[in-house]
């Protein structure tokens, strides 16, 4: 593999315990395992050398190449085509269930469907991040590579035998290399697992044909309950695939993104690790999920969502902001110093320092998550009623001070209006739920404490020169975070100090139809570098269009953010000027507020006379 190919030539496959990329050329260039958050086995998106690949492409000749997923389904097709012929990798993994597991499967199936073509198969793994040596081992029908710490078995799919005799196999101590032939008709495969204790064996056709069949039928009867039957439902339909993916079903828990370290910016040192599970994402899952008709889905993350509260109040501190797939609060963050990084962008972190920052507004998207999963019918329990009072009892202690905010500032803290915010609507939430069900709380209290929050928001939030509210109280910066106040409930679409604030954003963060966060240059956070326009900032800004009555720029505005998803339907974090997708890849926040968008923009635009 002698070049990166672009964060979004990639496909996203899983097995809902870890996943993979395989890009456009066929090289598959990241794979963790045994979860999300374990080091790498192939990482060539962070270094294309020490990172490791498992590249099949077509060798000798000049070809193009396409992919697509089977249709409902993230089983990935990618297609070669040539003058000679057409080739097509299939790559899919088999779920692995609802029990932690180190045996993962991932499997290559390769075939040609017109003409020939010569084919090489280049598979060198690099564990724990490229740190670990391993050794080599061969066997009759496949290759073992075994480190200290991981280890990964490749057994060969047992085609027509007429492929043996036109194929040069080589071990190295790299890892395996295949040039083989192909005809009209004729296949060959791999099957890749982790952690297995046997040696290689041959698979037969028919027991690859069956993982096939069993992963479609399973990801086929996950969508069809689906309830969206709106405008844009191929892509509500991939989104909600692409979260799905990317939740560890043993927990429930939703991670941010499959990867870590690729930049904000090329070049740039905002390169961060996504793989774990911030409570204020996984939060903003129940909505899109709940608007679907996931409710199992939901309920399992507002299980999860329990057991962290419980584990904060146990040990006498508050929620932390994000944690591991299984809850484990340790994420120590370190810098991989041998790895270049993606493009030379580094440094290449692992961990997430951000962890223990104070954010105040995840108490606000937690509440607001469990009041709409209580309308759609999953209550809490008398126990978690109790966990409840007391956060929302710690919030009213905690809510004035200094904090990080939600886009995780290095600056230090401030007094952030969208933390103050979402700390408003977690007690609104909160007084709602109780009065609602006649449980004991501390309603006055919680009541006294909002009125506070409204008022200091409304004096000191809003910034009369720049006729808006801004992103926090010693500034002037414009925050689009803040898109969220109307439909939070805080303010009217129509209140005129809202109106105001929109115009100003339209004028300063929206860039034919992009939004910017912030102006890094007016409001310093701590890192060297420029800011590209945040997906999900751009799908609130399409709500908050519709909500103020602008439904036709709603429209258009989502019409266009269609046209910047990759070629599969997926959006990393960030687009950057170029059109290029940016950030971690794919991206939970793009796309549960793409679902969430759809689902509002239909309801709205089905209700216009």
């Amino acid at each position: 593999m002698d070049s990166y190919p672009a964060v979004e030539a990639h496909g996203l496959i899983g097995d809902l315990q870890t996943a993979a990329l395989v890009s456009v050329n066929g090289t598959l260039d990241w794979f963790c395992a045994p979860r999300f958050d374990s080091p790498s086995i192939f990482g060539g998106l962070l270094d294309r050398h020490r990172g490791g690949y498992f590249q099949v492409s077509p060798d000798g000749v000049d070809y193009t190449s396409k992919q697509l997923y089977l249709p409902g389904t993230p089983i990935l097709i990618t297609r070669f085509l040539s003058a000679d012929g057409v080739g097509e990798l299939v790559d899919f993994m088999p779920v692995a269930g609802d029990r932690p597991t180190d045996r993962h499967r991932l499997v290559r199936m390769l075939r040609v469907v017109r003409g020939s073509m010569r084919f090489r198969v280049d598979c060198r793994p690099r564990f724990n991040y490229g740190r670990d040596p391993y050794e080599v081992e061969a066997y009759p029908d496949g290759t073992v590579l075994r480190s200290p710490t991981q280890s990964l078995t490749l057994s060969r799919v047992r085609y027509a035998e007429r492929l043996s005799e036109e194929h040069e196999r080589r071990r190295t101590e790299e890892g395996l290399c295949v040039i083989a032939t192909l005809h009209e008709g004729e296949a060959g495969g791999v099957v890749l697992e982790t952690a297995s204790p046997d040696p290689p064996r041959a698979y037969s056709p028919h027991e690859v044909r069956e993982m096939l069949e069993e992963t479609r039928d399973y990801w086929r009867r996950w969508l069809d309950r689906s309830r969206y039957t709106g405008r844009w439902r191929e892509m509500v339909e991939r989104s909600a695939m692409t979260l799905k993916l990317m939740t560890y079903a043993p927990t429930g828990a939703l991670i941010a993104a499959p990867t870590a370290g690729l930049p904000e910016q090329v070049g740039g040192e905002r390169n961060w690790d996504y793989r774990y599970t911030w409570i204020r994402d996984a939060s903003f899952s129940v909505h899109a999920l709940l608007g679907l008709g996931f409710t199992d889905e939901a309920a399992r993350f507002l299980g999860w969502l329990g057991d962290r509260v419980e584990d904060a109040e146990r040990d006498g501190v508050p929620l932390q902001i994000m944690y591991r797939v299984d809850g484990s609060p340790e994420l120590t963050e370190e810098v991989l110093g041998h790895l270049e990084g993606y493009l030379g962008s580094g440094p290449v972190r692992v961990g997430n320092g951000a962890a223990r920052q104070l954010q105040l507004d995840i108490y606000g998207e937690a509440l607001n998550s469990i009041h709409l999963a209580d309308g759609h019918g999953l209550k809490s329990s008398h126990q978690s009623w109790g966990r409840i009072v007391r956060m929302v009892d710690w919030l009213c202690e905690n809510w004035d001070q200094p904090e990080d905010g939600i886009w995780e500032s290095r600056a230090g803290p401030q007094d952030y209006t969208y933390g103050r915010l979402m700390t408003w609507v977690a007690l609104d939430r909160a007084i709602r739920l109780a009065d609602r069900h006649g449980r004991p709380a501390h309603t006055d209290r919680w009541a006294t404490s909002r009125n506070a929050v409204y008022d200091q928001i409304m004096t000191r939030g809003f910034h009369p020169g720049r006729g808006a509210f801004v992103q926090h109280y010693a500034c002037d910066v414009l925050d689009a975070a803040l898109l969220a106040m109307p439909s939070v409930g805080f303010v009217t679409p129509t209140d005129p100090m809202w109106q105001s604030t929109l115009r100003a954003m339209d004028a300063e963060l929206v860039s034919d139809s992009l939004v910017y966060r912030y102006n890094p240059d007016a409001s310093p956070d701590g890192l060297a570098g420029d800011e590209a326009t945040f997906t999900m900032c751009t799908f609130w800004y399409v709500q908050a269009l519709a909500e103020s009555g602008r439904l036709d720029d709603a429209r258009l505005t989502f019409e266009k953010m269609l046209t910047y998803a990759n070629p599969l339907g997926l959006y990393a974090e960030e687009i950057a000027p170029s059109g290029a997708q940016a950030g971690n890849f794919p991206q939970a926040f793009s796309h549960l507020s793409l679902i969430s968008t759809a689902v509002n923009l239909d309801r709205l635009l089905d209700a216009r006379p």
